[in-house]
């Protein structure tokens, strides 16, 4: 009887320790699942974020401007456009201007004028980041003014900047102006807050004469105006240039012109085809060589393209170097081969060559009379705008000192008309 009830008593141990065990080894398979399909769910999510956020960066990154693809994976002929045939000239009235409605960007005044004072042009932005974002820019949708950006490639401080405010005097909202100095102690702590030239400086670099340094701060002016899509034409002035006419006139010649001014010539001897690299080749060939003068005039198209280079400008920063003074040639050479039909092949700036030498003659104020001023706009050979005559062949000129000042404001208004 005692053995029977012991026997009973491990009986009902063991199928408890049974039970026990069974429901030990159900709870450990239902933890393993639920293991199993946190990892599952974990992967499923993380993928789902990843390809998300690969998808965001992808479509960012693409541009449907087929003006903005990079020039390395264009051939030359794809950028050649075509004879611009004579069109009527439309002449733009300054008073019957429109401009953007934004109150988020500006404020309108009277007769199509901004009321606000010129932003500050200085960003920390690097110069990768500045030519990436500068070749992205699109004009805008709304209805804006027409500007002329006036890009200033100076030493340091602008001599003549009394006479540069007086031109542009009055002419608020139609025009913008950029300078790149590579003094690094400028400062515009003197200039009027006033003056159109107040903290216009852009980021600024060290520039060598004839380097490609001065290709690199040009292409840097370019993009900074760039980043304002009302600016349509792009002009390139040095401390030591004067405007020839007022205003008005140049601005119209400008927004109406159907041309870019880039001087173009085929030069042979040294100081043209002799600085050619041969190590060039075969980006740039030695019959798509070409020479001209630095200070240009571009549309916006051609500005674009300019700071999206990326096909020319390296070739130009590793063979051409000493004696080769790379602003003679890189944008003669790239216009030359990339838009052969949009090209009046001619600087809309006068500079005298007549003396032989590196640099042209410079003029100081007993050289300054009215008569001088006047002559110096036309070509002995003339020229052609728009498909037309034309005696207004050069609207700016340099070299000008200091000491030309007061005679150039004295021959302002009589003369240049301002």
């Amino acid at each position: 009887m005692k053995k029977s009830q012991e026997t009973q008593e491990d009986s009902l141990q063991q199928e408890s320790r049974h039970q026990l065990h069974q429901i030990v080894i159900s709870k450990i398979l239902r933890s393993h699942r639920f293991f199993q399909n946190l990892v599952l769910y974990s992967f499923l999510i993380g993928f789902g974020f990843g390809l998300g956020f690969i998808l965001n960066v992808h479509i960012r990154n693409v541009s449907f401007n087929p003006q903005l693809f990079r020039l390395s994976s264009l051939s030359p002929s794809s950028f050649s456009t075509p004879p611009l045939q004579p069109q009527p000239e439309i002449v733009v009235p300054l008073n019957d201007t429109v401009v953007a409605t934004n109150d988020d960007d500006h404020e309108v005044g009277q007769k199509g004028h901004y009321l606000m004072m010129p932003e500050n042009v200085v960003h920390n932005m690097t110069e990768e980041e500045l030519l990436l974002r500068a070749s992205k820019i699109q004009e805008k949708t709304l209805k804006m003014t027409k500007k002329a950006a006036f890009m200033f490639l100076t030493r340091g401080k602008l001599p003549l900047a009394k006479l540069w405010e007086r031109f542009f005097k009055g002419h608020e909202g139609l025009f913008s102006i950029y300078i790149h100095t590579s003094d690094p102690f400028y400062f515009d702590d003197h200039t009027p807050e006033t003056s159109p030239f107040y903290r216009r400086r852009i980021p600024s670099k060290e520039v060598g004469w004839g380097m490609v340094s001065m290709v690199a701060a040009e292409r840097r002016l370019l993009a900074n105006a760039l980043l304002d899509a009302g600016n349509h034409r792009f002009v390139l002035l040095s401390e030591s240039d004067i405007p020839l006419f007022n205003f008005s006139t140049i601005y119209s010649y400008l927004i109406n012109s159907q041309h870019s001014y880039v001087d173009v010539y085929d030069l042979p001897g040294p100081a043209g085809r002799g600085r050619y690299n041969r190590r060039m080749s075969p980006v740039i060939s030695r019959t798509n060589w070409r020479k001209g003068s630095q200070w240009f005039e571009i549309d916006r198209e051609v500005a674009l393209a300019v700071v999206s280079d990326t096909t020319y400008f390296p070739v130009f920063e590793k063979y051409c170097l000493w004696n080769c003074y790379a602003d003679e040639h890189y944008l003669s050479t790239f216009v030359h081969a990339m838009f052969p039909g949009k090209n009046a092949n001619r600087s809309l700036t006068w500079t005298d060559w007549s003396r032989r030498g590196p640099h042209p003659r410079k003029y100081t104020r007993r050289s300054v009379t009215g008569e001088f001023l006047r002559r110096v706009r036309n070509r002995e050979q003339g020229c052609v705008y728009n498909g037309k005559k034309s005696e207004k062949c050069y609207l700016f000129a340099r070299k000008f000192d200091g000491s030309t000042l007061d005679k150039l404001l004295y021959f302002a208004h009589s003369v240049m008309g301002f």
